[in-house]
């Protein structure tokens, strides 16, 4: 006689039957899946909404704007401001503002290097974003 395994004719097979067990695990997965769903609890948020709308208007008035004049000077809101000394009026004013953007406005006739040259005071001032503002129609005809 020789053992031999694997159900032949009158033998025992040792292989477990996992079909029952797989529907049990599926029975079991639906139930859970429904008890999570029932048990969601939701939470009520109430967002104020003046104060993100006077935030905004607030950061639109406070864009600071360097403009490059015609005449070769430079001016930080108005205020005008010698080349050298451009560096330590950018880094006065940014220094204690989380938000670090400056807009850059410039008069046609001034040369690219003059704006280069502002671009990378300003960014090693820690501006992060410089944004061009467009040319206003006076200054584009030719104008003041």
């Amino acid at each position: 006689m020789s053992m031999q395994t694997g159900g032949g004719a009158g033998e025992l097979s040792s292989e477990p039957n996992v079909i029952p067990m797989i529907d049990i695990l599926l029975v079991l997965l639906i139930i859970f899946m429904m008890t999570i769903t029932q048990n969601r609890q939701a939470m009520d948020i109430q967002l104020p909404e003046e104060q993100e709308q006077k935030q905004e208007q607030q950061m639109e008035s406070d864009q600071i704007v360097l403009e490059l004049k015609r005449d070769g000077t430079y001016e930080i809101n108005g205020t005008p401001v010698l080349l050298p000394q451009l560096d330590n009026a950018i880094h006065a004013l940014y220094d204690q503002r989380p938000a670090k953007i400056m807009f850059l406005k410039t008069a046609r006739t001034r040369r690219w290097r003059d704006v280069v040259t502002a671009m990378d005071i300003v960014r090693g001032a820690g501006v992060q974003v410089i944004g061009f503002t467009p040319p206003e129609k006076a200054d584009a005809a030719g104008g003041a």
